[in-house]
């Protein structure tokens, strides 16, 4: 038996020696293939690329250059993207010339062998760092659907599409001046391209580059939204999921909820706060909402970012700033632990919801002549009412219609009877008859001012036609 074990000692020493002098091998003879793979892109980056880009020394305005500087390239590109650009297989950057003042024509660019492609690339990324860009300075991992949104609307605001063309609804908008961002998700690293962001003339001075005046957030969300575009498999971050709201507090929410919210909702959530008299819409009736029945996310959004990022009243603060992430979870616990709604029959007879009010008085502004014009250019066919019912139930952003309008249409869902005034009651023939599908669409898209409806303004119409359909279907 002991013969045995040394035996087998022996073969396990023997295999294991190999096996080291195996991997040392591999070592070695990748690290030769390497130093001979570093010199060819060493010869290919100095005597073919060098021939456009600038290697080394300070930034320069594009009109002393002939393409961009690619002394920050390492810190910069993707490898994947990069690799595929040297080989012709991406897209041109710019869709005229990078020195347009020469030319509008796009300009040509080497292609590569792939094996060649791969030692340039894996070249660039160890010898042209950039001390500036700080790696993890931007958590791509964080961003949220939400910080999506504002850097959308902050690109056009800040005016990025005046220069940079980006894909919305399959064609490519924006001013076609400079580089193409319709796939920049998959071609820049976060953590430079949120350098860049803070000051693009640190890397382009002198060449049209815009210096925009943002926030920190705002800078965050902008390039959030540039790193999801041409990436459709983004991986949101669901702030809901963090460890903060692992250990929400009920009590902890109940005094947030007294500090901060019961200055407009009251302190019994009746809306009747000391802010409240001088509001329009009024504040939300917190006593009459069924908050464990709200999506999640709606409810964080609206008080992180504020009634603005849901459509709903601009009045409605952005609260995730002065109480942070842990407060919005301790205050999300309180609202769900006590407000849970009234019976659908209370809301009914003591006016805080429109079932059984019929016709419905409102005074909702009328859509400009052009929209209260419009039909419906869907066909009334079982597909569009289904895809409209899909929207109403359950799919439509920021909120599907029932959360408000009721699963019937009746204005009795979770968040109706907190509404003053209620929510429309589209089971109301008498008062649905003479709403046009213009005017229905022009309040869905925009929103109706004094009132609990928000706009859904990033709504494709088709998809508003289709809800239009669907809703004329819940007329009893």
């Amino acid at each position: 038996m002991k013969q045995k074990f040394r035996s087998l000692a022996i073969t396990l020493e023997t295999t294991g020696w190999v096996a080291i002098i195996g991997a040392c091998v591999t070592l070695l003879t990748s690290s030769l293939l390497w130093a001979a793979d570093a010199g060819q892109a060493e010869t290919t980056v100095r005597n073919v690329c060098s021939t456009c880009h600038k290697f080394q020394g300070e930034p320069e305005s594009r009109f002393n250059l002939k393409a961009p500087d690619l002394m920050w390239a390492g810190s910069k590109y993707q490898h994947n993207w990069l690799v595929g650009f040297l080989t012709g297989k991406e897209q041109r950057l710019y869709a005229k010339s990078y020195r347009w003042d020469q030319g509008r024509k796009p300009d040509a660019h080497v292609s590569l062998p792939e094996d060649q492609a791969e030692a340039v690339a894996t070249y660039l990324e160890k010898q042209y760092v950039d001390p500036r860009v700080q790696v993890g300075a931007f958590d791509l991992s964080r961003v949220t659907k939400k910080e999506a949104e504002f850097g959308s609307l902050a690109f056009k605001e800040h005016a990025c599409i005046g220069c940079h063309t980006i894909e919305e609804n399959g064609q490519l908008v924006g001013g076609p001046q400079s580089a193409d961002l319709a796939a920049a998700g998959k071609r820049y690293n976060p953590y430079w391209l949120y350098r860049f962001t803070l000051n693009p003339q640190d890397f382009a001075p002198h060449s049209g580059e815009f210096v925009g005046d943002a926030t920190e957030f705002g800078v965050r969300a902008l390039v959030g939204y540039v790193m999801t575009l041409g990436v459709p498999d983004f991986s949101y971050h669901e702030p809901w999921t963090s460890p903060e709201f692992a250990k929400a507090s009920v009590e902890r929410g109940k005094v947030v909820y007294k500090e901060y919210c019961s200055q407009c909702h009251g302190a019994t959530g009746e809306g009747d706060g000391p802010a409240a008299s001088g509001l329009n819409p009024k504040p939300a009736v917190h006593a009459r909402m069924a908050f464990d029945k709200l999506p999640v996310e709606y409810l964080y959004n609206v008080i992180y970012h504020g009634g603005r990022s849901v459509g709903k009243s601009t009045t409605m603060p952005y609260w995730g700033l002065t109480i942070g992430q842990q407060g919005v979870a301790d205050v999300m616990a309180y609202l769900k632990a006590t407000f849970k709604g009234v019976p659908e029959m209370e809301a009914a007879t003591t006016g805080g919801g429109p079932s059984g009010v019929c016709p419905q008085p409102r005074k909702t502004k009328r859509a400009p002549g052009k929209f209260r014009n419009m039909t419906n250019p869907l066909p009334a066919n079982a597909s569009s009412i289904k895809a409209g019912e899909t929207l109403f139930q359950r799919t439509a952003q920021p909120l599907a219609c029932f959360n408000c309008h009721g699963a019937k249409g009746d204005g009795q869902g979770p968040m109706g009877a907190a509404l003053n005034p209620p929510p429309r009651n589209f089971t109301c023939g008498e008062t649905m008859k003479d709403i046009s599908d213009g005017q229905m669409f022009w309040i869905i898209k925009n929103g109706s001012k004094g009132t609990g409806m928000m706009a859904f303004s990033n709504v494709p119409d088709n998809q508003i036609w289709q809800m239009i359909h669907y809703v004329r279907t819940l007329v009893e």
